[in-house]
């Protein structure tokens, strides 16, 4: 079992070297890698009138362009993260970040829409890998040099995440500005270059606990798990695509997939998702909920507030990514403030009373409003970006079982999506045929009402006032669930769950 001491830092046995600290070479690539679904998410929101115009179609069917990329990512991101953590991370980095090129020269050249709606599926399965990978070298490295709380590099991480994520508006209409919208795509080349080059020159061919290649080969992989977690997002992002009537068979079969889904889980000896182990790690089923809320919210103003002002306000698509400038400031600011402090429940309460503040703003916004008020909404939106995000990080990797770091990032990723699939239905509903004032008001009551059921999740979350802090068990103990006891599934091969936790596998 390990000890204290060692867990710490503290003695070391006589004659061992002190590992080495975090490999910083490590960096460059996971963060590059990690940016480009964030990226590829937001710069497409100043992109999509210029498309509609480009191909005579209405903002009803370029929305496919958005659900695309989410419903791709949704359900791949738990799968990419499952195969991570059993073949390593180097190989699925390579060849998302590959794909990810790929998607941009289609993208760049396709003569139709839904030739880009295929270029944006291939987008969202090619970028599920980097992150991931990136939470499994955290970990790994953590294991290697002996280290609990990496929280430098995951704020570096996350706030590269935020950053992205909010200036990606900004930076889409200068790209659009300098080429028009097909710059968005064209401008995954040079990126996928770059992780590849990257990517081959420093990632690890094996990090520290992953199993060897016999343990590899031997490893059974859960396709029918996986097939049927697929099925069941599928039918419920469909849904959220165009919640009508006519489409009410969705749901069904998505609960009739979940169900199979679950039974199957909970009899399979290597299950893709241990339902068991999940179910009794209540504090990250928090945090997976609070991921979504936040993410419905951030993305329904990402979306709608930028085709308000491009069609009621008349902006230009560069002059719109201009407006929205202050969010990413903000996020930026609010992220590297705070990206040190392992506290968390502090920063999801601002983060929550901030969107509060920006959804009721938002409700006092009008055609003719002054450019200073549309910042201050943008500056109050991004204020949460910046620290919602950077905690929920924090609080999964002190949550999750280190042996299933991949698929659990996936999963925060995949709640991420399904938090921009609700939002991207919520601006269909609330702009059926244009994006006008009312609908933007109609979008911040719903947004407002988000925010206040984020709030009371982190209000009502007790474990948040020890998760990260000093008076939390250090990363790699046992998740406890509601009995108090290490859950099942995390013994070692000497019977020990603590020393199964604390080792990277």
């Amino acid at each position: 079992m390990v000890g204290p001491a060692r867990r710490h830092g503290g003695p070391r046995p006589a004659g061992a070297r002190p590992a080495p600290g975090f490999d910083r070479r490590l960096l460059t690539p996971m963060v590059l890698g990690s940016i480009l679904n964030p990226i590829n998410s937001s710069m497409l929101a100043v992109a999509l009138v210029p498309i509609g115009a480009a191909f005579g179609t209405p903002l009803s069917q370029t929305v496919w362009l958005v659900s695309a990329l989410y419903l791709a990512t949704a359900v791949g991101q738990p799968v990419v993260g499952r195969l991570v953590d059993m073949y390593g991370p180097r190989r699925l980095y390579l060849a998302g970040t590959a794909l990810v090129g790929t998607a941009g020269l289609l993208g760049a050249l396709a003569p139709s829409l839904g030739v880009l709606i295929t270029a944006r599926v291939l987008l969202g399965l090619g970028t599920c890998a980097a992150y991931p990978a990136a939470m499994h070298l955290i970990r790994s490295e953590s294991a290697r040099t002996g280290s609990d709380g990496p929280s430098g590099v995951l704020s570096v991480l996350s706030i590269a995440n935020q950053t992205m994520a909010v200036i990606g508006p900004t930076l889409g209409g200068l790209l659009i500005g300098l080429g028009g919208w097909r710059a968005v795509f064209i401008v995954n080349i040079p990126l996928s270059l770059a992780c590849l080059v990257l990517g081959t020159l420093r990632l690890p061919r094996r990090s520290a606990g992953e199993p060897g290649r016999g343990a590899r080969r031997t490893a059974p992989l859960d396709v029918t798990g996986m097939a049927l977690f697929a099925a069941t997002l599928t039918a419920l992002m469909l849904f959220l695509m165009d919640p009508r009537p006519a489409h009410r068979y969705l749901p069904v079969l998505a609960a009739v997939a979940a169900a199979s889904f679950a039974r199957r889980e909970l009899r399979v000896a290597q299950p893709f998702i241990d339902l068991r182990v999940l179910g009794g790690n209540l504090p990250m089923l928090a945090t997976f909920l609070r991921q979504l809320l936040t993410c419905t919210t951030g993305y329904a103003f990402m979306y709608g507030f930028t085709q308000w002002l491009e069609q009621e306000r008349g902006l230009h698509a560069s002059a719109a990514g201009l407006v929205l400038l202050p969010m990413s400031l903000a996020a930026v600011a609010a992220s590297g403030i705070t990206g040190r402090r392992k506290e968390i429940r502090g920063k999801l309460l601002v983060g929550s009373l901030a969107q509060i503040a920006a959804c009721a703003l938002l409700l006092a916004v009008r055609t003719g409003s002054p450019l200073w008020l549309l910042a201050a909404a943008a500056v109050l939106v991004g204020v949460p970006q910046g620290l919602n995000g950077l905690a929920n990080q924090n609080a999964l990797y002190h949550q999750a079982d280190p042996a299933r770091m991949g698929s659990s990032a996936g999963l925060l990723r995949t709640f991420t999506y399904l938090g921009a699939m609700s939002a991207s239905a919520a601006d269909a509903a609330f702009f059926p045929l244009r994006a006008d004032t009312p609908g933007l008001h109609r979008l911040a009551l719903f947004m407002l009402g988000t925010s206040v059921v984020l709030l009371m999740t982190v209000l009502l979350d007790r474990s948040l006032r020890r998760t990260g802090t000093a008076a939390d068990p250090t990363p790699g103990t046992p998740p406890v669930g509601t009995t108090g006891r290490p859950m099942a599934g995390t013994t070692d091969d000497d019977g020990s769950p603590e020393q199964a936790l604390s080792c990277e596998r």
